[in-house]
């Protein structure tokens, strides 16, 4: 793993809190899915948590560039809205809505472009952090409390089958934490997170790594699935990638949700035949500091975000399964 020279120090109470977590785990480890998901999202000290205004500082989403992205989803959704007959209510849910641009992009759009698509949004944000989701509402409070229709929800207050629209998110996928697997002497093994015996660690914030057997046989199913095996002689020792498992939940909740409608995530990522390829030894994470990236969780534990490519291939699969296609919306004539 490399990193750059000049990082801030760790966040020592998130640290703390971590290694109490590892100290009481099973065998004094925890699958690196478990650290990643502490480091961004611990309620308190994680990384989203305390940099709910200052993300861009690290890396800069296409929102923050210009309207530009944000009226083009705009046109995207007034199109989503023919296609499904012109409903009266047509509600748009942004999952992890990052400072509100697109939100304010997208309705002004609307309302000068498509105003009868306009009438008839109703705009639900999903938002885990409890901090981006003050943030967020104290940029758009005079927008909420004069349009009346713009919300903030969690999952379980959305009903089954209530939603007509689109879900959408942009970079938010590659932000879930992930596990991470490695080959080691021809076996498939999970990789966990541990801290070093007190003889040999005079920094109690220090993190390692170990290998073990899966922690739960969702990896190799989800492997099977592919149709990957790992056990041949293309996958040298050595060789590490990720698994998003809760990118799969993710799709099983929001066709709970959707009634008629369509599903929308941009992201990075590749066909699962390049994600794990033999040759892309050393996987996709990586982590992102004052727009320097590098690949070592284990150094800013806080202060940086942290991010792996997503696998389309297991969303298209994980989609179908749940009764939702992928498809192609007809062209628009923009001319």
């Amino acid at each position: 793993m490399t990193a750059p020279l000049e990082l801030a120090e760790s966040n020592p109470i998130l640290c703390q809190a971590i290694a109490n977590r590892i100290a009481t785990a099973p065998q004094q480890r925890i699958p690196f899915t478990e650290f990643m998901d502490l480091a961004l999202y611990h309620p308190q000290y994680g990384y989203y948590v305390t940099h709910p205004q200052g993300i861009q500082n690290d890396f800069l989403p296409s929102p923050h560039l210009g309207a530009d992205f944000g009226e083009l989803l705009a046109e995207q959704f007034a199109q989503m809205w023919q296609i499904c007959d012109r409903p009266h209510r047509f509600t748009l849910v942004e999952m992890g809505a990052g400072q509100g641009l697109i939100v304010q992009d997208v309705l002004r759009y609307l309302h000068r472009h498509h105003f009868e698509c306009f009438e008839a949004l109703e705009y639900l944000i999903v938002e885990r952090s409890s901090a981006m989701i003050a943030a967020q509402q104290q940029r758009l409070q005079k927008l909420a409390e004069s349009w009346g229709n713009l919300s903030w929800k969690h999952w379980d207050e959305i009903p089954p089958h209530s939603i007509v629209g689109c879900c959408f998110s942009n970079e938010l996928v590659d932000a879930f934490p992930v596990h991470q697997i490695a080959i080691a002497d021809g076996q498939f093994q999970e990789i966990y997170v541990t801290t070093p015996t007190q003889e040999t660690n005079t920094n109690p914030f220090h993190f390692v790594e170990t290998l073990a057997e899966p922690s739960t046989p969702r990896l190799t199913e989800y492997f099977d699935r592919l149709g990957l095996d790992f056990s041949t002689a293309n996958y040298p020792n050595g060789y590490r990638s990720e698994v998003n498992l809760a990118a799969l939940d993710w799709i099983t909740t929001i066709a709970d949700r959707l009634h008629t409608g369509y599903l929308l995530t941009i992201d990075y990522g590749y066909p699962a035949h390049r994600y794990y390829s033999p040759g892309r030894t050393q996987g996709t994470l990586q982590c992102y500091y004052q727009h320097a990236h590098h690949s070592d969780p284990y150094v800013a534990i806080g202060r940086q975000d942290i991010t792996a490519h997503v696998d389309f291939t297991a969303l298209e699969n994980r989609g179908n399964s749940v009764a939702c296609r992928r498809l192609a919306l007809p062209s628009k004539d923009c001319s």
